[in-house]
C-alpha cells in the first residue's frame, strides 16, 4: 500500500490517508478469530523418538515432557537436570566476556579517584531496571554516581549528543557507562572524549561495522558463542556488576565481600523479560531466581507495583509482561523514566507507594493515548488492506505520541501477520517511527533497503526504529511494502501453531503437569508447551460464558477433562469428533482444584 504522506491534524488519530479506499477486511491477514474457522497452521515440532524414549527413562519424565525437551535440544539426562534445575552457580564468568576486564578497571580507577560516575541508560523497562542495578552495586563500592535517562520526545532513542550534552552539563562526569545503547553511538562518545569524559558502553543491540571509540565496549553479541549472545541490557549491566563484585574479592575489598548480587536479581528478571529476551540459557538462570525474588516482594518498588494490580502469590513472566511491566514502561514512553528509576531504588515504602500510583496514572494515560491513535491506524489499514498486495503494512499521522507508536505496531503486526510501521509526526516536518516483524523477515535488513529514504534507523530483527523527513513518507511506504513483499515471497503468512507432543487424554494427568510446572519459566526460546489430542468429543453441547468464553467436557476413551476455549464463543464447533490443541492448567473453584484444558485451537478430527 502506497499512503500519501500526513495532512495537519487537529488532533493526534487522525491518520494518512491512501490514494485509494478498497474494502475493509477485518482480520483479514491471517489468525481465526470469533466466529472463524482456524486460519493457524499446526506444526508438530520434531523430536527423536528413541532420544525420547530414553530421556523419559533416565530422567524418570512423564514422555510427552521428555519429548518437550528433546524437541527443544536437551536429550541428555544431565542436560535435562541442568535445565529444570537451573542454579545461579552455573553462571559463565562475567570476565570472559570482550572489553569486560578493561571496563571494570576503568570503573574502580574511577571509585578510587572520586570521580563522577553518570550511569547514561535507555528509558524503557531493560534500561531502568539495568540503570538502577548498576547505581545501586557502585555506589555499595564506593562510587559517586548517578543515573541519567534521555527524553523521548526531545531526543528519541539512545546516547544521541543532545542528550549526552544535557547530562555532560547536569552532572559534570569524569566517565560516562551507558546502558541498553551506545553500540552504534560514535559520534556521541567522541563528543564525550572532546569535553573530557570517558566511556564505556554496555549494550545488547546488534553493533555496527565499527565499534564506538570508547575506553571499552561490552556487548554479549561480541562474544563468538553461545553463553551470553541472548543477555538483555540489564542482564549485560548485571554480568559487568558480577565482575568488579569478582574483581573486589580477589583483591580482599570489604565493600565487594558486602554485595549480594543475588538481591539485584529482581531487576535482571524485569528488566529481560520486560524486554522479550529468549528464556534460555544464562537468562533462563537468571529469570527464574529473579521471579523468585519478586515473588517474595523484597523491593519496595515492586511491592507497591503488585500491591497496586493486586497480585498475590508467586509471580510469572506474563505478571511481568502485562501487569509490572507496562507500568513501568508507560514512564518512560510519557517523559518519566526518573519516576520508574526512584521507584525501584528507593526503600522507602510510603515513597514507593506514591512512585506506584504515579506510574499506575501514567499507564491509564498511556493507554488512553495508544486506545486512540490504534483505533486509527486500524481503520487506515483496514480501508485499503489487500493480502495479495500489502506485505509491508506503514500507517502514520500528525500528533502521534512517539511513547506508544511502537505497542500499536505490534497490535496492527499481529491482527495482519505482516511487518507494520507507525509513524508519528510532529508537525514541522519531522516523522519518528516504530517498526514490528514477522518470523523469517530481518527488519534491519529491510530498513538498510530503504536507507536513502530515511534520516536514521536501527533496532533487532523483530522490533526498529527509523526517523525520516514528512515528505517521503509516501515514497518509504512504497518502499518498504517492496522489500517486505520480496523477502516473504513464497511463505505462508497464516499464523503457525507448535504442537509439542500428541498425547492420549489420560496422559495430561497431574504428573505430566508436575513435569511441566519445572520447565518454568516460559516466555521466549521456552513457550509453554502445548498439547496435541485427536478424536475428542463433547460430553455434552459446550456453552458460552462469561464474555464469550467456550466452555465443556471433553472425553476420549475412560478419560475425561474440562476445557476452557478464551474468546472463542463464537466459533461454530463441528459435529463429531475433534482434534484438539491445549495446554494444561490448575483452576481452583469454589476450594476445588483440577486440571483444565485451555484450548488454543481445534478442529474437525482426521480420524474419523
Amino acid at each position: 500500500m502506497t499512503p500519501l504522506p500526513p495532512r495537519a491534524s487537529a488532533g493526534p488519530a487522525r491518520p494518512v490517508r491512501a490514494p485509494e479506499a478498497r474494502g475493509a477486511c477485518a482480520a483479514r491477514g491471517g489468525g481465526g478469530g470469533a466466529g472463524q474457522e482456524s486460519a493457524s497452521r499446526w506444526e508438530t515440532r520434531p523430536a527423536d523418538e528413541a532420544q525420547v524414549d530414553g530421556l523419559a527413562r533416565e530422567a524418570g519424565l512423564p514422555r510427552p515432557a521428555a519429548r518437550v525437551l528433546v524437541a527443544r535440544g536437551i536429550a541428555a539426562a544431565a542436560d535435562a537436570e541442568l535445565f529444570l534445575n537451573p542454579r545461579l552457580s552455573a553462571l559463565s564468568d562475567p570476565c570472559s566476556l570482550p572489553g569486560m576486564e578493561t571496563a571494570a578497571a576503568r570503573i574502580e580507577r574511577a571509585v578510587a579517584r572520586g570521580e563522577r560516575i553518570a550511569v547514561f541508560a535507555d528509558y524503557d523497562v531493560d534500561g531502568v531496571t539495568g540503570a538502577v542495578l548498576l547505581r545501586s552495586v557502585l555506589e555499595k563500592l564506593g562510587a559517586n554516581a548517578r543515573w541519567f535517562f534521555p527524553e523521548r520526545e526531545r531526543d528519541g532513542y539512545g546516547f544521541t549528543p543532545g542528550a549526552l550534552a544535557r547530562c555532560l552539563d547536569r552532572q559534570g562526569p569524569g566517565l560516562i557507562v551507558t546502558v541498553d545503547c551506545g553500540i552504534n553511538a560514535a559520534e556521541s562518545v567522541g563528543l564525550a572524549a572532546a569535553r573530557g569524559a570517558d566511556t564505556i558502553v554496555t549494550d545488547h543491540h546488534a553493533p555496527g561495522a565499527a565499534l564506538p571509540p570508547a575506553v571499552a565496549v561490552v556487548n554479549p553479541l561480541l562474544w563468538p558463542e553461545g553463553a551470553f549472545r541472548e543477555l538483555a541490557g540489564v542482564g549485560t549491566a548485571f554480568k559487568l556488576c558480577h565482575a568488579l563484585v569478582k574483581r573486589g574479592l580477589r583483591r580482599g575489598d570489604s565493600a565487594a565481600a558486602a554485595i549480594d548480587l543475588r538481591a539485584q536479581l529482581d531487576l535482571v528478571a524485569v528488566g529481560t523479560v520486560a524486554d522479550v529476551c529468549p528464556l534460555t540459557g544464562e537468562n533462563r538462570v537468571l529469570v527464574r531466581h529473579g521471579l523468585e525474588r519478586v515473588a517474595g516482594r523484597g523491593r519496595a518498588g515492586l511491592t507497591a507495583l503488585l500491591e497496586i494490580a493486586r497480585l498475590k502469590g508467586g509471580i510469572d513472566p506474563y505478571h511481568v509482561s502485562f501487569v509490572i511491566g507496562p507500568r513501568l514502561n508507560a514512564a518512560g514512553r510519557l517523559g518519566l523514566a526518573d519516576d520508574a528509576a526512584d521507584l525501584l531504588y528507593t526503600g522507602d515504602a510510603a515513597r514507593a507507594a506514591e512512585l506506584g500510583r504515579r506510574l499506575d496514572a501514567a499507564n491509564a494515560e498511556r493507554k488512553r493515548i495508544e486506545d486512540e491513535i490504534l483505533g486509527a491506524a486500524l481503520a487506515d489499514v483496514e480501508a485499503r488492506f489487500d493480502a495479495g498486495r500489502d506485505f509491508g503494512l506503514v500507517s502514520g499521522g500528525a500528533g502521534w505520541h512517539p511513547g506508544v507508536i511502537g505497542i500499536v505496531a505490534s497490535r496492527i503486526c499481529e491482527r495482519f501477520l505482516r511487518p507494520a510501521a507507525v509513524i508519528g509526526f510532529d508537525g514541522r516536518g519531522a516523522g519518528r517511527g516504530s517498526c514490528r516483524g514477522v518470523a523469517g523477515l530481518d527488519l534491519v535488513g529491510a530498513l538498510e533497503e530503504c536507507a536513502d529514504l530515511l534520516t536514521g534507523y536501527g533496532g533487532h530483527a523483530m522490533a526498529a526504529g527509523l526517523t525520516l523527513d514528512e515528505d517521503r513518507f509516501g515514497a518509504f511506504a512504497a518502499r518498504f511494502n517492496e522489500v517486505c513483499a520480496r523477502r516473504l515471497a513464497g511463505r505462508d503468512l497464516r499464523r503457525a501453531q507448535a504442537v509439542d507432543a500428541w498425547l492420549d487424554l489420560g496422559e495430561a494427568d497431574a504428573a505430566l503437569f508436575k513435569a511441566i510446572g519445572r520447565m518454568q519459566p516460559f516466555g521466549v526460546g521456552n513457550p509453554a508447551p502445548v498439547w496435541g489430542a485427536k478424536a475428542l468429543r463433547f460430553v455434552e453441547r459446550p456453552r458460552v460464558v462469561g464474555g464469550g468464553h467456550l466452555k465443556g467436557l471433553l472425553a476420549s476413551g475412560g478419560a475425561q477433562m474440562e476445557m476452557i476455549g478464551f474468546g472463542m464463543g463464537g466459533r461454530a464447533v463441528p459435529e463429531g469428533p475433534l482434534d484438539v490443541l491445549f495446554q494444561l492448567q490448575e483452576n481452583a473453584y469454589m476450594g476445588r482444584t483440577a486440571l483444565q484444558m485451555k484450548v488454543k485451537d481445534f478442529r474437525p478430527s482426521e480420524i474419523p
